[in-house]
């Protein structure tokens, strides 16, 4: 006893001291960064101030990229679509930057990193209200989509970015015990990005953190539906990059169309694609030019799996806050419901109820038109300037046309809305920007609906009555992105999400795979392949290099065997049979057998050698 109590004094010391370094504040600086253009007040222009309708139809690709709010159809500018040329310049500028920060070290990197952290947790708002008038979502469905993922992401880099990049050690196996193996990690020069719109200020850190943290350089094409918050976000990474000493010109974010995208595709040493398909299929056909590597997040159709011993209430809120979270506009969101027969009445009532309560509507007449920012907008119904909504606008021009198109075709084939969430006082100009949130039932996999991507707030239910049905019924997609599986019985939920065939599964919950940024994010099928995030994504942005050395470096080292030296003795053969039992044979006794007559012929072969060096 007398021995442990040392230890154990010293373990509390350990402790205690740990805990009172955490209350030390760390010494980050604070950044600048101008909002003065993007705040109401300060963009109240004639030029700017009027609503912008853009033409009906496929949009012909020009020299701008014309930029407005979803929410309200008012314009707020324009920013240039870059030719091939004016890309390969900002590659190349990146690529001059990235040879100075990969010398950076890692404590310059987390520093940055807290930089960023620091400005994110302190202009919370602003981030939000920018990414709600580029894309018509609400201030919490930002919050939740932008400032909470992106912040787990830089804590996580934080905590365990270092280790992960640091050379890692392997076992060198049996017949190179004399060497010592590890892995290293080198930045792969100028990592590409090509973005979706539907969180734009996480869509660009996401891939920027990474490839910066394992020292790379950067260029982000950002998606023409959100370039002017894009475009503001990127003034924060700069300021940030300044205040550590970075090199200038290590992350751009550039704008423009489908010809921007492509020059970027050829010029970089990796892309990340975060998009459709039809594009994705497109970005590995131009990226197969210069053989470079492709991560691709083609989204998805996720299944969301109810149980009949679940907690009803409980569930019917995880449900509805997976399908109409950003208005339904999210890679990994719920679009096939699949609900046990004993419980779907049930379920499908209280989720009615609760879509019924849900009002589409644009918050941002109550964060910018006339309420204070410490005001905040005021709860309750009424016309805009206090109404409070639960959801936003669809982002993309048309995109309401084409989910009516779904619904329209699962009516033809027999299903029924049963409930739909209603709409606050919107602008006339804006009218075609919202869709309701709704509730459809009597649904099968005849209906594009239940096959293709949706990405809207609707919510198909269908019944299921066994556990192989519904495993059946949600690997009956093209899609393998995501699944959420809910159970009384966790062990059986476990059963039923291992068996289905996609890159990231919820048990009982919803999308906490990518809250835990631990874990590599991605899908199969045509949700496309490699991972962002976790480890794997950190180490994705990587040229991973194996290397071996002498591990008693210079007392040891390899040395060709006698009888396959050149020229290769008559017995060549005989000792590499011995030598293979010697050291994989499966029976002690056969290896030792095969050792000595490895340890024999190496001796006859040396005692010859040495016979007739004396004959010399």
């Amino acid at each position: 006893m007398d021995f442990w109590w040392p230890l154990l004094v010293l373990g509390i010391a350990f402790v205690i001291c740990r805990f009172l370094l955490l209350l030390i504040p760390p010494n980050v600086p604070s950044i600048e960064v101008d909002a003065s253009d993007v705040l109401e007040e300060g963009s109240q222009t004639k030029e700017n101030s009027y609503i912008y309708i853009p033409s009906k139809g496929k949009q012909v690709q020009k020299d701008k990229v014309q930029c407005y709010e979803p929410a309200t159809m008012k314009y707020l500018g324009f920013y240039p679509a870059l030719t091939s040329d004016e890309v390969k310049m900002h590659v190349a500028q990146a690529r001059k930057a990235q040879k100075i920060w990969a010398n950076s070290s890692f404590r310059q990197r987390r520093q940055f990193l807290r930089i960023l952290l620091k400005y994110i947790i302190e202009h919370q708002a602003l981030i939000c209200e920018v990414s709600s008038r580029d894309t018509g979502k609400t201030m919490v469905d930002a919050s939740l989509g932008e400032i909470m993922t992106t912040c787990e992401k830089i804590t996580w880099l934080l905590a365990e970015g270092e280790r992960w990049l640091k050379p890692e050690f392997r076992s060198s196996g049996r017949s190179m015990l004399h060497k010592r193996s590890k892995v290293e990690f080198h930045p792969l020069g100028v990592i590409g990005a090509i973005i979706s719109w539907n969180y734009p200020f996480h869509n660009i850190f996401n891939p920027m953190l990474a490839a910066v943290f394992s020292g790379n350089g950067v260029v982000i094409k950002v998606s023409e539906h959100s370039s002017w918050s894009g475009c503001f976000y990127f003034r924060i990474v700069q300021a940030a990059l300044l205040a550590v000493g970075a090199p200038d010109n290590l992350v751009h974010v550039i704008t423009g169309f489908a010809e921007t995208g492509q020059a970027l595709v050829s010029s970089v040493d990796k892309i990340i694609f975060v998009g459709s398909p039809g594009v994705g299929r497109m970005i590995m056909q131009r990226a197969s030019e210069t053989l470079i590597p492709v991560t691709l997040e083609l989204g998805g159709k996720d299944a969301f799996i109810v149980c009949e011993d679940v907690d009803v209430p409980h569930v019917v809120q995880i449900a509805v806050r997976g399908a109409l979270q950003s208005s339904g506009q999210n890679c990994a969101g719920a679009e096939r419901f699949y609900v046990h027969r004993d419980i779907y009445p049930t379920i499908v009532a209280q989720i009615v109820k609760l879509v019924k309560s849900v009002t589409a509507g644009s918050i941002l007449y109550s964060v910018w038109y006339g309420v204070p920012h410490t005001q905040g907008p005021q709860i309750g119904k009424g016309p805009p300037l206090s109404g409070k909504y639960d959801m936003g606008a669809i982002c993309m021009q048309e995109h309401a046309d084409k989910l009516q198109n779904l619904v329209n075709d699962a009516l033809e084939k027999g299903a029924e809305i049963v409930g739909r969430g209603s709409f606050g006082n919107l602008g006339e100009d804006a009218v075609d920007q919202f869709f309701p949130p709704t509730v459809i039932v009597n649904v099968n996999h005849s209906m594009k609906l239940m096959q293709e991507e949706t990405f809207g707030p609707i919510i198909p239910i269908m019944k299921f009555d066994t556990d192989e049905e519904v495993i059946k019924l949600a690997n009956d997609s093209n899609y393998g992105l995501g699944c959420a599986v809910f159970s009384g019985n966790q062990k059986r939920a476990i059963a039923i999400a291992s068996r289905i065939h996609c890159g990231v599964a919820a048990v009982n919950d919803f999308a906490s795979t990518y809250m835990c940024q631990s874990l590599p994010f991605g899908g199969v099928k045509h949700s496309g392949f490699g991972r962002f995030a976790g480890v794997e994504g950190l180490r994705a942005c990587c040229l991973v290099k194996s290397v071996v050395e002498d591990r008693w470096w210079p007392y040891i080292k390899t040395k060709i065997p006698k009888p396959i030296q050149y020229p290769i003795s008559d017995n060549g053969f005989e000792f590499q049979e011995s030598l293979v039992e010697a050291l994989y044979g499966l029976n002690l006794w056969d290896r030792l057998r095969a050792l000595v007559g490895v340890l024999k012929m190496i001796s006859e072969q040396n005692s010859s050698s040495q016979t007739d060096k004396r004959r010399e």
